[in-house]
C-alpha cells in the first residue's frame, strides 16, 4: 500500500507538471483545473506515503 502511494504520487506529480504546461501554453483561456486537481492528489498521496513511513 505504501509503494503504491509513492508510485501515484509521482504518476500525479507527473500529470500536475503537464497540466500546468497545458495552461500556460493556452495562455490561461483553459481551466487551471488541469493542473490544480492532480497536485491535490500528488499531495494526499505523498502524505499518505510520508504517514505510513
Amino acid at each position: 500500500m505504501k509503494r503504491a502511494a509513492l508510485i501515484l504520487g509521482i504518476i500525479f506529480l507527473i500529470l500536475t507538471f503537464i497540466g500546468a504546461a497545458y495552461v500556460i501554453i493556452n495562455h490561461g483561456q483553459v481551466n487551471a483545473g488541469y493542473a490544480v486537481i492532480p497536485g491535490l492528489w500528488c499531495m494526499i498521496c505523498t502524505n499518505f506515503y510520508r504517514s505510513r513511513k
